[in-house]
């Protein structure tokens, strides 16, 4: 029998426990949450903003270095919570498969097929004993059968599609994935969900402005902290400017000040 809490049950992905329950799957969960970080999405009017903790773990460190904000293409990008080094490797798997799309169709992909390609992905592992769920899982892939490495920790996908204007999905270890008004994972999930359903109770349009500053205040809200501007990470998509980037200290610190002067 296992020593864990499992009761032997948690030793395989494929294992059913008595009372139907997947261990290894909820390890997965509980190991996104253990890297100590809680990412928020918002989407607004005709805007997507995802807002998430930069933490540096060391002073020696570059703080350039340190992201969990990744561009998938000029206009879609992806805020990963969890393993970043699994992460990155999802990241590049993620780039490769829109390239592949963009050759074969001859136009972006859609966010809700990037989301859906890394929810595939992210099911599949959980079928298999040799597969680990959210540490590094295993995929096959044609014609050569190459044994290729990918994760998949909780994702936020955002972009701006021609015809559904801006989107946001998220995508979790187990592979679900659904678009969302708002959402967030991470330590203070909960807390954070409770906050963006008073928010977005009257499913209010927001313009860009207020979406970014209604992520970085329900952040601050559930973490009780007044951040600097190289604390936090913020991503954006417009409408108008439907290119993925990543906003400057300068800009994140200009709605740091709105923020303060408006509480």
């Amino acid at each position: 029998m296992s020593r864990g809490s499992g009761g032997g049950y948690d030793r395989h992905i494929t294992i059913f426990s008595p009372e139907g329950r997947l261990f290894q799957v909820e390890y997965a969960f509980k190991a996104v949450k253990a890297s100590g970080i809680t990412s928020i999405g918002v989407r607004g009017k005709d805007s997507v903003c995802v807002v998430t903790q930069k933490k540096v773990p060391d002073k020696l460190l570059d703080q350039t270095s340190v992201t969990h904000l990744f561009p998938i293409t000029k206009f879609l990008g992806l805020l990963a919570t969890g393993l970043t080094a699994d992460a990155r490797t999802l990241v590049q798997q993620a780039r490769n498969e829109a390239a592949e799309f963009r050759f074969k169709f001859g136009y972006e992909m859609p966010v809700d097929v990037l989301a859906r390609w890394i929810a595939d992905k992210s099911q599949v592992y959980t079928q298999h004993a040799y597969m680990r769920p959210l540490g590094v899982g295993k995929f096959w892939s044609s014609p050569r059968f190459e044994r290729l490495f990918a994760q998949a920790p909780f994702a936020m996908v955002l972009g701006v599609d021609d015809e559904e204007g801006a989107q946001l999905y998220k995508c979790d270890p187990a592979g679900h994935f659904f678009g969302h008004k708002a959402t967030s994972a991470g330590v203070k999930e909960q807390e954070a969900i409770n906050f963006l359903e008073k928010k977005m109770k009257n499913d209010p349009a927001f313009s860009y402005e207020e979406t970014v500053q209604t992520a970085i205040s329900a952040l601050q809200s559930v973490l009780q902290e007044d951040f600097k501007a190289t604390e936090i990470e913020v991503g954006v998509v417009r409408k108008e400017n439907p290119v993925f980037r990543v906003l400057s200290t300068e800009e994140i610190d200009e709605h740091l000040t709105v923020i303060s002067e408006r509480d």
